[in-house]
């Protein structure tokens, strides 16, 4: 009888794979909390969460649970001209911890797209009300998804070489390095003094993809308070970093200038189940709410707010909200900060970055890239320790369950240690 992993090389084309030079996959047939567990019975601890989507641990209990009533009752219905009690109860949840100012939520079914809702949003916003503003303005190295629109406001890079002609322009600033945060400042200055600025798009305080890359809380609110003087929109992409990630419910927690658009996915659903959500301010839907139906927003996905995947992330914030759960976050950012004043200064790190539960180490190497040759050598090391890494090139990062314990957490750290010993 053929292996999962050998029927699924003939059938599956796996994501960001070179399909030709890694071939054969993991077969995972169960989750306990941390780890996965593949069909030989090995166990993986998932130190990132399965891209950064999972908070409370696999196989959830108490999010089975909720999904299984929920099916039982109603599994799906069509979201124009309809609704739901999982849907309403959710965006009125959402509402009362999101930053000041939301009021309004609309549904979709991934991070991309949450951001694909997001630039239509801004676009539209400003043609709705008859100004000339169509200019977006991102950060240096972001990345915001791999739909059109998404990948527009992303960095050109090997994520988007084989579109580069399709994409539309975006103003591009430079990214808040430390010492040099002045630059980004000026630069969005510069842009929003041309008044044509319809948005700007940022990952508040941490890029992911791009080697979670940090920046202080203070330049986030610098970056906002300019959009507010110039009357650009602010839309925060908090896709990696909602739901505690950084510390806050939110990062743009840390900061007193609220957003006029956030997206959220990823942790959305504790991981369980695919969903994404644009919540806007009044103002921003206001300009959509008008008897001329050209002004409306034509936009949609036949899966829009899925009774059971809103029940999944229903439950996920009952967990999200509890004291034990934040207490975990703040166990988990105190044991990440303690770790990195250790290992900085390390021969082998060139740098230590950490904000909340995330923390990152950029290995000391002749050049930083997605693509780094060390790359493969660092991920086959802590899968044969038992834990699942994706290397970010020579970047290595963890951003755990919210479930892990100190004593897994102090696991990662040594395999860590071994590994900088070892290269």
């Amino acid at each position: 009888m053929p292996t999962i992993r050998e029927r699924d090389s003939k059938v599956v084309w796996h994501p960001y794979t070179p399909m030709k030079t890694w071939p054969e996959a993991i077969a995972i047939v169960k989750g306990e909390g941390l780890y996965l567990i593949d069909e030989d019975g090995k166990k993986y601890m998932d130190a990132i969460s399965s891209w950064w989507v999972n908070l409370h641990g696999h196989a959830n209990q108490y999010i089975a649970q909720k999904v299984s009533e929920q099916a039982a009752a109603l599994e799906h219905c069509i979201f124009a001209g309809f609704t739901h009690e999982p849907a309403v109860r959710l965006a009125e949840r959402l509402l009362h911890i999101l930053p000041e100012g939301m009021e309004k939520i609309f549904y979709s079914d991934n991070g991309s797209t949450a951001v694909e809702v997001a630039i239509k949003m801004s676009l539209q916003y400003w043609s709705n009300k008859g100004v000339n503003k169509k200019k977006l303005v991102a950060l240096q190295h972001a990345y915001h998804g791999d739909t059109f629109g998404a990948m527009s406001v992303s960095e050109r890079s090997i994520f988007t070489e084989a579109f580069k002609e399709q994409l539309f322009d975006v103003a591009f600033i430079p990214f808040p390095v430390i010492g040099n945060e002045r630059n980004s400042l000026d630069e969005l200055e510069r842009q929003l003094l041309t008044g044509d600025v319809a948005a700007l798009i940022v990952e508040p305080l941490v890029q992911g993809a791009s080697g979670m890359n940090m920046y202080s809380p203070e330049i986030l609110e610098g970056l906002f308070e300019l959009c507010r003087k110039y009357n650009a929109l602010i839309i925060a992409d908090e896709v990696m970093t909602g739901f505690g990630r950084t510390g806050p419910l939110f990062a743009c927690g840390h900061i007193s200038v609220s957003p006029d658009i956030v997206c959220l996915s990823k942790g959305l659903t504790g991981g369980a189940m695919p969903l994404g959500v644009t919540a806007c301010t009044k103002d921003v839907f206001n300009a959509f709410y008008d008897d001329d139906r050209m002004k409306m927003l034509y936009h949609g996905h036949s899966f829009t707010a899925n009774p059971t995947i809103c029940a999944a992330a229903l439950a996920s914030l009952d967990l999200l909200l509890t004291d034990d759960c934040a207490a975990s976050r703040l166990r988990i950012a105190a044991s990440h900060a303690a770790f990195a004043s250790e290992i900085d200064g390390h021969r082998m790190v060139a740098a230590v970055r950490q904000t909340g539960t995330i923390i990152a180490l950029e290995l000391m190497t002749h050049e930083s890239s997605y693509h780094h040759s060390l790359r493969d050598t660092l991920y086959k090391f802590f899968l044969d320790k038992g834990i699942i890494m994706r290397p970010l090139g020579n970047i290595i990062y963890v951003l755990p369950p919210y479930c892990i314990t100190n004593e897994e957490l102090q696991y990662i750290y040594s395999c860590i240690r071994e590994l900088l010993e070892t290269l």
